[in-house]
């Protein structure tokens, strides 16, 4: 099967070519998919699209007439993807549902250790031999309450790792995981307690049309004063103005993220010949108490390999006629 790769970045080239073992063409694009580029599909069955890909409607139904069939998402998240679109047109859709939810806990908990530690403040300091410590106090996670938003494989890694460290967990979740419970002694609250309580709160939800500025002013408002905040879910859930006026307030004292609500077009790209082109990002990074990586959680040898693998295992089992294990309904 022929397969053309929007998004193609250098770093995950080589991981696909191997999944691939020649048994699939791959023509790899480096520009998103978009009305624009959509034509480069031409001649393929099948598209493999990344979090920055647009697949609208009106995307969809020119792949559709350019003959593609199939759309493998090499991530776990699918809100760019219109499902109800692609079933109109006949085109099946699969995702990578879980390919290494270690990688993203890890960089979650990396977050929160360099923001309370303060280590690209100290890092910064060093690099111009200024050695003083007043400004780099932190504080011990041992005795922390954390809140743990979306408890799921991520989040519940996250909760182990974090009671490692000794702290207080406190989860909130649609589904709750018992288990966790038993294990951990996490608390499952809901959510204006866990805002009450929290010292950390780390969100690990979907992006739904119900969890869009899940955190948002009000929100805000209701955690502790000085509350650490880190969201390596999805960039949409967090307004970020609400959270720019909290941070110069007080009221957010550590903010922490992976994801940005407006990152299409920014991540992933090399804009540093550039002016700034997003302001209100630029005044995050203006933040003393903001650290920001640029969508890079799940970025591991193994997630790496096991997306390769789950992306090409979908085009193997489309290619047979039969359907994907991961395939989306």
């Amino acid at each position: 099967m022929r397969l053309t790769v929007f998004s193609a970045h250098r770093f995950e080239q080589p991981y696909l070519i191997q999944a691939a073992q020649g048994q699939h063409e791959l023509h790899f694009v480096e520009a998103a998919l978009g009305p624009a580029t959509a034509a480069q599909a031409r001649g393929s069955q099948a598209v493999a699209l990344f979090t920055g890909d647009n697949a609208s409607a009106a995307v969809l139904e020119q792949l559709h007439a350019l003959g593609v069939r199939f759309v493998a998402v090499r991530a776990a998240g699918y809100d760019h993807v219109d499902l109800a679109a692609a079933r109109r047109l006949g085109l099946r859709v699969a995702n990578v549902p879980e390919y290494s939810p270690y990688a993203i806990a890890e960089h979650t908990i990396a977050l929160i250790l360099a923001l309370n530690r303060r280590l690209h403040l100290a890092d910064q300091q060093l690099r111009t031999y200024d050695f003083r410590l007043d400004q780099l106090i932190g504080f011990d996670l041992h005795g922390k309450t954390v809140g743990i938003i979306g408890c799921g494989r991520i989040g519940g890694i996250v909760a182990r790792i974090l009671h490692g460290f000794g702290c207080r967990l406190l989860g909130y979740d649609l589904v709750p995981d018992s288990r966790l419970g038993a294990e951990l002694g996490i608390a499952y609250v809901a959510l204006n307690e866990l805002y009450a309580q929290a010292d950390i709160i780390t969100i690990h939800a979907p992006l739904t049309e119900h969890t869009r500025h899940l955190i948002d002013a009000k929100a805000l408002a209701q955690m502790k004063p000085g509350v650490m905040l880190i969201n390596t879910g999805r960039g949409g859930e967090l307004d970020t103005l609400a959270a720019l006026a909290a941070l110069r307030s007080g009221q957010l004292g550590y903010l922490g993220l992976d994801v940005y609500e407006h990152e299409k077009g920014l991540f992933f790209e090399d804009h540093s010949h550039e002016a700034p082109p997003d302001a209100t990002f630029a005044q995050l990074l203006a933040q003393p108490n903001v650290l920001i990586t640029g969508h890079q959680a799940f970025l591991t040898r193994e997630a790496l390999t096991n997306i390769a693998d789950t992306t090409v295992a979908s085009l193997s089992c489309w290619g047979r006629g039969e359907a994907s294990d991961t395939e989306l309904q």
